[in-house]
């Protein structure tokens, strides 16, 4: 008596379900709401991550599965030598469990990212695999890293333009609403969900921007290849915040706690743009069943916060690229759905700073090298949080005053939807 599409959403969003059509038992309607779900879903992570994720580690020492630290002369550093890796596998059981259980399976929105979790989980535990067991501390080449990021970005970017499941709903003119009232015609001021390549700008009026308009003035021939376009800025997107995440992961605790904020602030921009009142209320863009990503970020964050039992100074456990690459893509894929890309600069800006400090260090050191013969830095090594820690700053505190910044960030982040 079910089609295929209830066949395939979370079991337990399935079983009760069928037991509140069938007998209606007190409490079993409660599976509708996205909020109780989510609320679940994250209790679920939460335990999981913690009861489970001391049996993974205990598990990760019996097979000798330790970090190998290089000589940097940073204070503390020698005391991680051992400390068991590859400890992402609990974020990614944490998280993926309760997803599976609650979540709507049927939502292309969730599909997408249980793809991209396993995707970059592979290519991390795969990477961690090489650098631990194969005694090669330079792990997955870096090429095949980025073979990995950017079929990943591929696949993304081609659902999300290409899959009927994923649409918009744009606010109507002021002037066709005041018609439609007029007229006693029923309204929500929203139009026909349809395709867009359109996306938000932070701080701005008016603030939607169409990727299409970038190539459109070639002629009216480009429509037909805006997709490329879409799928070129997705891969950029996607390697650029893994790797951020990648190198955020140098001292106990930073990339997790970091994470858990810029997740927890995506998934207020999900529920509000898939809530056609709110993103009414809001004047933002309504993207029908994009709500249903908070249930996979309240189970991530419930996976981070709960690793972070672990992770935190004197780390217990480390993510490895198991965990750093798998967060950073899950970030940048969130906030290409709910069209908040744009805003990756700022809510991820811990993740931002750590790339620039690389890239300027490097660039840098190459040009002094070869314009006085002898390369000079900038800072006192890179990521940045090393040059705090050459400074004599304690790990606990440079990891305290990032969370913070971060939080500071965040807020920024959300005040953007009222703020243009």
């Amino acid at each position: 008596n079910t089609n295929q599409n209830e066949q395939i959403r979370g079991m337990l969003y399935y079983l009760f379900e069928y037991l509140d059509q069938n007998y209606n038992l007190p409490g079993t309607g409660l599976f509708q709401y996205i909020s109780f779900r989510s609320a679940l879903a994250f209790a679920f992570s939460l335990l999981i991550s913690t009861i489970y994720g001391r049996q993974i580690i205990d598990k990760l020492r019996r097979l000798q599965v330790g970090e190998s630290v290089r000589d940097l002369g940073l204070q503390g550093q020698n005391e991680k030598q051992g400390t068991p890796t590859m400890g992402g596998i609990i974020i990614i059981l944490a998280t993926l469990v309760p997803v599976f259980l609650v979540a709507r399976l049927d939502n292309i929105y969730i599909v997408i990212l249980i793809v991209t979790t396993i995707w970059m989980g592979a290519i991390g535990f795969i990477d961690d695999y090489i650098k631990v067991f194969k005694k090669n501390k330079e792990g997955l080449k870096g090429r095949f890293k980025i073979v990995g990021q950017v079929t990943l970005g591929i696949f993304v970017g081609l659902m999300l333009y290409f899959n009927p499941g994923v649409v918009v709903k744009e606010k109507l003119p002021q002037k066709e609403v005041s018609q439609m009232l007029e007229l006693q015609v029923p309204t929500n001021k929203f139009g026909e969900a349809h395709k867009s390549t359109k996306t938000t700008i932070p701080f701005v009026k008016n603030n939607e921007f169409d990727y299409a308009s970038l190539i459109k003035w070639m002629g009216d021939w480009t429509e037909n290849y805006v997709w490329l376009l879409f799928v070129l800025v997705v891969i950029f997107i996607i390697t650029a915040v893994s790797n951020g995440a990648n190198l955020t992961d140098g001292i106990d605790g930073l990339a997790a706690g970091s994470s858990a904020v810029i997740v927890l602030t995506l998934a207020i921009f999900a529920w509000v743009s898939g809530n056609i009142i709110f993103a009414d209320y809001l004047n933002v863009m309504y993207i029908p069943e994009s709500g249903e990503m908070t249930i996979f970020i309240s189970a991530f964050v419930g996976g981070l916060v709960g690793f972070l039992w672990y992770n935190a100074y004197p780390a217990q456990v480390f993510m490895g690229d198991t965990g750093s690459l798998t967060i950073g893509a899950v970030i940048a894929v969130l906030a290409l759905s709910v069209r908040k890309e744009f805003l990756i600069p700022i809510l991820a800006g811990i993740f931002l700073a750590e790339n620039l400090s690389v890239v300027l260090q490097v660039s840098y050191f190459k040009y002094t090298k070869r314009k006085f013969g002898e390369g000079r830095r900038i800072f006192l090594m890179s990521p940045l949080h090393h040059h705090y820690q050459k400074r004599g700053y304690h790990e606990s505190k440079i990891v305290t005053r990032f969370w913070i910044v971060g939080i500071m960030l965040a807020v920024i982040s959300i005040l953007t939807l009222k703020v243009r």
